[in-house]
Formats: C-alpha cells, structure tokens, sequence
C-alpha cells in the first residue's frame, strides 16, 4: 500500500480507502461481514474509512463502529451529512440546526467521541456558505471534528467555499469526494484542476464505474452484478450511453490483458495516477471482492497504457452524463431558468 498526504493537513491516508456505503442494508452485508472485510482492509494497509448518516439509515455507521472498535486511533474516520434522514423535512440539508443534530447521532452510532473528516454529502443550494461553513466551524472547535470537506460539488461551488471561508474568516474545506473512473472523467475539465490550486485532499468515489469496470460487465455476458440488480437502467443495452461504455469497456479490456493487468488493476491504477487524487474508494460487498480489489495497490500504468485509455475515453468526457450528481439545480428544473 502507498500513502500520500490528504490535501494540506499533514494526515497521511493509504491510495486506496474502504468505502462502507455497502455495509448493511444496502449491500445486505451482516456485521460480521463488515468486520472480517474492515479487519482484511487494515490488515492490507488501508488507514481510511469513508461512511455517511444515509447509507441504510445509520446502519453503516453502526457497523463500521462495531468494526474498528478498540483501534480508533490508527484509523482515519470520515463520514457525511446531508442528505434526508427521515420524511421531516428538517432531518436534511447544510443548516447549523440539522448538522448539529446530524454529527451528533453519527458519533454515537459510531461510538466516537470525534471523526476526523466530516463531510457535506451534496451541496445544499437552501443554505449558505456562511452558515454552513460557520456550523463546521463551531464544531471543529468544539473538538467533534478534525477537518471537514464536501462531497460532489460543482467546481463553482467549491471556488464559493472557498471565498466564503476567507471572506468570513472560517475553518475551510479540505477535501473533496467526486465520482471519477475511466469512464467518467468530466472531473478533469472542471472540478480536479480547483481541487489542485486550492490543495484540496481528493477521495474518488465509483472508481470500478459501478461495476463496470471490474471485469464483470462483457459483450455476451449476462450482467448479474449486485448494482446491476439494485440499478437495471444503468446496465440497459437499449440506452445508448451503456452502449457506449460496453464499447469502451470491451476496449479497455484489450489494453489491460495486452498489459498484463486485470480490469480492476486498471481502473484503481487510472485514478491514482491523477496528480490531483488522493485515494480511490472502494466499496467491496464481499471478502473476496476487498481482496480483488486490495491486489490492485501499488498499480502504476505505465505512460503508454494511459495514452491507450485516453485513447479510448477522451479525457473530461463522461460517457454517462444523466449519472451525474453535481449538475446545477437550473438544468434540471426549468423554473429556475426562466423568469
């Protein structure tokens, strides 16, 4: 395992980080499933665990905290807020009221007294810089969190974060968490080079493209992935962006067998070479995924295997545009356009 330095904050972080979006209902893993694979990814050398509030209702909190219980101290633990947490419509969002209330029912599902990185899951275009930035600030302070960061902003965002901190003379974001793999690479026109002039850490999340870069996805398969079941659309050969990234994939496929490398090799290989990412997240449901995933540190490509991907998916381009999740809120909703 290598590490590199999260943005400006001196924590050293392991290139590959364990995402526990699939512990419980989500992934349907037990508890001891989720600690046989935590236990195997710190045995590998991961440092970093990623959950959030939202995934299967605090149940993956709950999980990771059951997990790593008796050796907080050589993990860095990092979760997120934002979205709904029940059908109140104040159980979500970046206000100081929700976030207050938020962090302090992660840490006691995950049986902490503080989380080293705490993150706002989407930006919430309900609430302001300032007061959310304020809250983060307050909490900080407060010894609750060490660094606070966003996940899927849009790079204007992240710039208007970044001057609001300032202007109001606030903690900052540190990090940022995009979706980044092989074949959705928008992050590099935009979001990757504002990570890199503010020094912001980069944790990449979907690095294996939802499953489509594991390996699992070939022409003259029957796709029987577990996203596959929980997402059908996504693996629909109708829609012509899933046909584009079949075509992608089964090119990419020739690159790595031509490299001596397996699917996943490449794809977690790709993200880390970026200078601008810190780790890629993986979210193994299974022991034997974390394992499949895990021989993939260390994985440098060499200068002509990333010409031959960039030959095949051009670089920002997102060959699944309608996935994305930083698309601002004036595109998708007509009113918002128009006077």
């Amino acid at each position: 395992m290598q590490y590199r330095t999260l943005g400006r904050t001196g924590v050293q972080v392991s290139t590959l980080a364990l995402g526990a979006m699939n512990f419980g209902a989500i992934g349907r893993t037990s508890q001891d499933e989720a600690t046989a694979i935590v236990d195997a990814a710190l045995e590998a050398g991961i440092n970093l665990i990623d959950t959030a509030d939202m995934y299967s209702r605090g149940e993956s909190e709950e999980m990771v905290g059951k997990a790593i219980a008796g050796r907080r101290d050589d993990i860095v633990l990092a979760t997120k807020a934002n979205m709904p947490m029940s059908e109140e419509r104040n159980h979500q969002g970046s206000s100081r009221r929700w976030l207050v209330t938020a962090l302090d029912d992660s840490l006691r599902r995950l049986g902490v007294d503080h989380v080293d990185l705490y993150q706002i899951h989407r930006w919430d275009p309900n609430t302001s810089d300032e007061e959310t930035l304020s809250a983060l600030t307050d909490l900080q302070r407060a010894g609750k969190i060490r660094y606070f960061g966003s996940s899927t902003f849009p790079a204007h965002r992240i710039v208007q974060a970044q001057w609001a901190a300032r202007e109001h003379r606030l903690s900052r974001y540190v990090t940022e968490q995009p979706s980044y793999s092989i074949l959705q690479r928008g992050i590099e026109t935009h979001v990757l080079p504002v990570t890199e002039q503010y020094g912001l850490g980069v944790l990449a999340w979907s690095p294996l493209a939802s499953g489509w870069l594991t390996g699992a996805v070939r022409a003259g398969r029957e796709v029987t992935t577990s996203r596959s079941a929980v997402m059908p659309e996504r693996f629909d050969l109708t829609v012509p962006a899933n046909r584009a990234r079949l075509d992608a994939v089964e090119r990419l496929a020739g690159v790595a067998d031509e490299a001596g490398l397996t699917m996943i090799q490449l794809a977690l290989g790709f993200v880390t070479a970026h200078p601008g990412v810190t780790s890629a997240l993986i979210g193994p449901r299974t022991l034997d995924h974390l394992h499949t995933q895990t021989a993939a540190a260390g994985t440098v490509l060499s200068a002509d295997v990333l010409d031959a991907i960039d030959g095949i998916v051009t670089p920002g381009t997102d060959l699944a545009p309608h996935e994305k999740f930083d698309t601002p809120p004036s595109l998708l909703d007509a009113s918002l356009r128009r006077r």
